[in-house]
């Protein structure tokens, strides 16, 4: 099956499933529609809306321009790890089961999003099932499915096949099983499933999830460039100097999604939100502000949990606002269910997020006073590490202090008799959190 003929079979398939799902159902939606949108291994150093000086970002430049731009958004410092926080609003060391795996016993913001009456969509990187290793490694635990995970409908790469994420991508579709896209680019494919599923579901309310493959390596031609005709999908490239030609076209795909929900007239009831996953990749060097930054993914420093979050809501989001506060990714899930007019009724559900809810519309509200991370990645060199950090200061289970304003690399460990006597304070409370949260 060639990519067009695909194209044309899905677009067919979502508008009788619609039909089917929403007849009667013409009215405005009351509730917004929301799109949230994480890109791969993309640190906060590399959007120009950041500083950034490396990397031309105008579409995620206007996004934040006409939104607000979170100067302070930690992650963990790798890809499932953060997903899992993400998707649960719960810190990893409660439901973490091992590095390409979601607990099939758990609740996502897909299943709260469902029963708020959400359609709800998910394309790009699934990487939550698990394949034969990871799952022996979980003690023959498997992962979860989409469909299982609360997305009525989708279309992700690695599920339960690897093959490309980029050119040529083998992908696998709701109500179409696995295929690989000759000549075909997956991004492409991805935000053309997800415009063609915002179109067919502009007349409800719907919920798009999209944790894009960019810019995650294998760093290789996109089709921006003139080699990516010629490219071999099946070489072994992974060569950094690609990277910047990456970061541009993932720019390009987030345009693209805010050009559709433009063109329906959907923007003053659309939330869009964008962020990363985790700090770039360890091979690339970035430039922000005039200072060199050398990617940290799968480390605990600054450049690799903090990452870029941008959120966009055309008359509800005053344009143009910069907050300081902290957000740590526990916090989207609980401000989604405040968006949507939802609580956590069971226990099992409760999360250990904060809403940022109150603080998109410019409302006086609680804001984090830390940042907790549990991290067990059991996925490589990477070690368990477990910390509480605010903007400045940054204590470790193993009593290591740093003061991250002046070494964001964490080369000096501190001494807490050493510290001033309000900054002793400030570390007993990190030092009571993390007693509290195990």
């Amino acid at each position: 099956m060639t990519f067009e003929d695909c194209k044309r079979f899905v677009f067919g398939l979502l508008v009788l499933l619609t039909i089917h799902n929403t007849y009667g159902q013409d009215l405005p939606p009351e509730k917004p529609n929301i799109i949230l949108i994480m890109a791969d291994d993309l640190g906060y150093e590399t959007l120009g809306c950041n500083g950034g000086d490396s990397y031309p970002t105008p579409r995620l430049d206007q996004l934040s321009e006409e939104g607000m731009l979170f100067e302070n958004c930690f992650s963990t410092p790798l890809c499932t790890p953060s997903r899992v926080q993400l998707m649960t609003g719960k810190y990893n060391f409660r439901n973490y089961i091992g590095f390409g795996l979601l607990d099939p016993s758990e609740k996502t913001f897909g299943h709260f999003l469902q029963e708020a009456g959400y359609t709800t969509c998910i394309a790009g990187k699934w990487q939550l099932y698990g394949n034969a290793r990871q799952q022996k490694l979980a003690g023959g635990r498997t992962g979860t499915l989409p469909q299982d995970a609360g997305f009525d409908q989708y279309c992700l790469w690695q599920v339960k096949e690897l093959g490309s994420r980029y050119k040529n991508p083998t992908v696998e579709m709701n109500g179409i099983g696995t295929r690989t896209f000759d000549k075909g680019y997956g991004p492409d494919i991805f935000v053309e499933y997800i415009e063609t599923f915002i179109e067919t579901h502009q007349n409800q309310p719907f919920f798009v999830y999209f944790p894009m493959c960019l810019t995650h390596d294998p760093f290789v031609p996109t089709p921006a460039s003139s080699e990516f005709e010629n490219f071999d999908s099946k070489s072994k490239t992974n060569d950094p100097k690609y990277f910047g030609e990456m970061v541009g076209y993932m720019d390009n795909v987030v345009g693209r999604l805010v050009d559709k929900v433009n063109a329906l007239g959907l923007r003053e009831n659309t939330l869009i939100l964008f962020i990363g996953d985790n700090g770039t990749d360890r091979k690339i060097t970035s430039v922000m502000k005039g200072r060199e930054i050398k990617g940290d993914k799968g480390h605990t420093t600054m450049a690799g949990t903090h990452v870029p979050f941008i959120a966009s809501w055309k008359g509800k989001v005053k344009a143009g606002t910069h907050n300081k506060n902290l957000i740590d990714f526990t916090d989207f899930l609980p401000s989604l269910l405040d968006i949507t007019g939802q609580t956590t009724q069971k226990k099992s559900e409760r999360t250990d997020g904060l809403s940022f809810y109150p603080q998109l519309l410019g409302k006086k509200t609680k804001a984090r006073e830390w940042v907790f991370c549990h991290y067990d990645p059991r996925w490589g060199k990477f070690e368990p590490q477990r910390y509480v950090q605010n903007t400045q200061w940054k204590l470790y289970e193993t009593g290591a202090i740093f003061n991250l304003q002046k070494d964001p690399e964490e080369k000096f460990p501190l001494q807490e008799k050493d510290l001033p006597r309000k900054t002793k304070s400030l570390i007993r409370q990190f030092y009571q959190v993390l007693e509290n949260l195990q």
